[in-house]
């Protein structure tokens, strides 16, 4: 349960309790209820609660007006009301593009597990630290333990995406988390078995996409078996059927075809390397990041590996070394320019890890999420590959990773002056990554643009009231007989059919605009709203006739203070609708503008919230 239990608990109370409750979604500010029964809510109580701006009840929701904090608020009701959060439906009416669809997955899929990979990762780094000062040795009964806590997230992958995967797809998380474990089972990597006449060698131990790919397979297979197995045996027959199925599929088929495609690849750029070095090293490094995200690097980098171990100095392999730096670089970047608290507290133990070569949370944390940001690190990768290259950088042994891979590219027969060139093409991959970071990034285009700070439970939305102009019907702007205000072209907020031909000021303000025609006038309130309230339609035409102004242009007014009045009836026989929007023309400075909705008002009383 999260930070708003105590509120979430007492909106279900007064909805009527969670039997009540036949559905939940939320947009921008509000939560949107149908529920079984609107009469057994209090509507009151729900009003003047702490953390709630408003109530408004239409188009069949019973509407809380929460405020920019609502997803938060969203999922603790969930919790207290027992609604599944993967029933979340989009209120905002849009469709998600694709490229939407694939971002949403991806954070689903890896946001839930980036904090223990960050953790992983620097423990990953102080393992090495703690080896080099001599005070715990890798081989040592601690040094190994540690190093099982720090290699366990990484080399089990499959199983953390198994779970996230199934979650976030509609699956059963353990089924997901039971599938990757039997991918990654140590006794099956990397050894031939003979599976209906065919040799498979394939390992899935720390890989990503593998069971991903495979989790679009086996939860609709699941979804089905449950709808049609019988109720008495479908928690365990289906289950044991998507893993006796999907195991030998996943371990059969995609393993192969991934080492089959990264052979493909080690081939061309060793065939390119023949051509030309600074070409082939520029795109193993360019591709290097892809490799790993799809689990076909396996095969590039024990090719490089074999013929180092062979003895022979691999630049390739050197360059390759040095893309984590890239990312360690654009990460920083990303850190230190965000303004989202949520990013900063992601992209700081990514960056530091990165510099230990672990570049899994910068990868799956930040730079893959924000789409861009992971194609302008492998555009980076490429270059750095080419200045490595062109440095003369080589691994001449196996070393470590991150700041530990210098080591291993030291050549015994120049230490000194290969030893520099390495340190050189570290800083240029760190610099290249955080530049091109550093310029592209923008938080407003590649996330929300407003971010949740951390708050006290019952949270005080900064809101303005207006008033009613006028006495009369309110009504939704959708239904204003005129496209410039129906379609909200001039800003947010509801119109009023009058019965009484008095206009009075909505808020305490300044009178910036009286037309000569007195049809329309504009009001700045002391808290910044401005206020178009223009009385009835086409009655510009008037010129005037019927209305008479009790203000002029420039004067101070007081909530309450008449502005205008006109005859009614004559502007009625003339032929004049005199239904009167109120809106707001700067609405994209609120988060939202909230109508009391259809009822009959007088004037002072409440007609829109403005959230800010």
């Amino acid at each position: 349960m999260g930070k708003y239990e105590k509120l979430a608990k007492n909106i279900v109370a007064n909805v009527g309790g969670k039997e009540n409750v036949i559905s939940l979604t939320h947009c921008v500010t509000r939560l949107r209820f149908k529920l079984k029964d609107e009469a057994k809510a209090n509507d009151e109580v729900i009003k003047n609660m702490d953390g709630v701006v408003t109530l408004i009840k239409s188009a069949g929701q019973y509407q809380v007006v929460i405020g920019n904090h609502v997803p938060d608020v969203y999922k603790d009701v969930c919790a207290v009301a027992g609604i599944s959060s993967s029933k979340a439906e989009d209120d905002s009416g849009k469709k998600m593009s694709f490229g939407a669809k694939a971002m949403d997955l991806i954070t689903g899929i890896f946001m839930p597990s980036i904090g223990i990979l960050c953790a992983a990762g620097i423990l990953k780094g102080m393992n090495s630290l703690l080896d080099m000062a001599g005070l715990v040795a890798t081989a040592s009964g601690l040094g190994q333990i540690l190093a099982a806590a720090a290699d366990a997230m990484f080399m089990f992958f499959p199983i953390i995406i198994g779970f996230n995967s199934f979650k976030k797809l509609g699956g059963s998380p353990f089924l997901g988390m039971t599938l990757g474990a039997a991918l990654c089972y140590p006794a099956i990597q990397s050894v031939d078995l003979v599976v209906f006449g065919m040799t498979v060698n394939a390992s899935y131990q720390s890989t990503v996409l593998p069971m991903i790919l495979l989790s679009f397979i086996a939860v609709p297979f699941e979804k089905w078996l449950k709808k049609v197995l019988p109720d008495v045996i479908k928690t365990f027959v289906a289950p044991a059927i998507v893993l006796a199925v999907c195991t030998p599929i996943g371990f059969c088929l995609i393993g192969p075809v991934a080492n089959m495609l990264g052979a493909g690849i080690s081939a061309a750029i060793i065939g390119i390397y023949s051509i030309s070095p600074l070409l082939a090293t520029a795109i193993a490094s360019g591709l290097w990041q892809v490799l790993v995200v799809t689990g076909c690097h396996m095969v590039l980098g024990m090719t490089f590996v074999i013929d180092l171990m062979a003895g022979n100095p691999q630049p390739v392999y050197g360059a390759i070394c040095l893309v984590s730096f890239v990312q360690t670089g654009a990460v920083f970047a990303i850190w230190l320019k965000t303004k989202n608290s949520k990013l900063k507290d992601t992209a700081f133990p990514a960056w530091v890890s990165g510099l230990f070569g672990i570049t899994e949370p910068a990868i799956y944390g930040v730079t893959l999420p924000h789409g861009k940001q992971f194609a302008f690190t492998c555009i980076g990768a490429a270059i750095s590959g080419a200045i490595t290259c062109l440095l003369g950088v080589s691994k001449y042994t196996m070393g470590g990773i991150g700041v530990f891979a210098v080591s291993g590219m030291i050549n015994p027969e120049d230490p000194g002056n290969s030893l520099i060139r390495a340190i050189i093409a570290v800083v240029a991959a760190i610099a290249i990554g955080f530049v091109v970071a550093f310029l592209t990034f923008k938080d407003d285009e590649e996330m929300e643009k407003k971010t949740v700070e951390d708050k006290e439970e019952t949270v005080k939305v900064k809101k303005e009231l207006l008033a009613s102009p006028l006495t009369g019907k309110v009504m939704p702007l959708t239904e204003v007989k005129d496209e410039a205000f129906s379609g909200e072209l001039l800003g947010k907020g509801c119109a009023v059919d009058p019965t009484d031909g008095k206009v009075y000021a909505p808020c305490d303000g300044v009178l910036t605009t009286l037309f000569p025609t007195k049809h329309a006038l504009g009001i700045v309130s002391e808290g910044g709203a401005e206020v178009l309230i223009h009385l009835g339609l086409d009655t510009v035409k008037l010129d005037g006739q019927y209305f008479e102004a009790h203000v002029a242009q420039g004067d101070k007014v007081k909530k309450g203070q008449l502005l205008v009045s006109c005859d009614l009836n004559a502007i009625a026989k003339a032929g004049y609708s005199m239904v009167t929007p109120v809106i707001i023309t700067n609405t994209d400075d609120y988060l939202d503008i909230v109508s009391m909705g259809n009822k009959a008002a007088k004037h002072g009383e409440d007609l829109l919230t403005l959230i800010i």
